[in-house]
């Protein structure tokens, strides 16, 4: 597949981009040039190939989900201009 410059001043268009003709076309040679390399990939037989998550196998180390700190909500809550049921009170901003 490839692009003809009017598509593209079509596509520019349709995005709202100003683009001169210059552009235009070295847009085109861009824009083809990407459509040539995936057409080289999907061209590429990968059946039997397993989808990967990384293209290393490793495995991170996991840590135990536990809580580690301990409840400081009392202390940040002491320094707060106001709170209300364990809320933190701010000016009312919208009306």
């Amino acid at each position: 597949m490839s692009l003809t410059l009017e598509q593209v001043q079509r596509i520019a268009h349709l995005a709202r981009i100003e683009v001169s003709e210059s552009e235009a076309r070295t847009t085109q040679g861009q824009l083809n040039g990407i459509f040539q390399l995936i057409e080289q990939m999907q061209a590429v037989d990968t059946r039997g190939v397993e989808p990967m998550a990384h293209a290393q196998d490793v495995s991170q180390r996991l840590r135990e989900d536990r809580v580690t700190e301990s409840d400081r909500r009392e202390a940040y809550q002491a320094v707060a201009p106001e709170t209300e049921a364990s809320l933190y009170l701010v000016p009312k901003v919208i009306e």
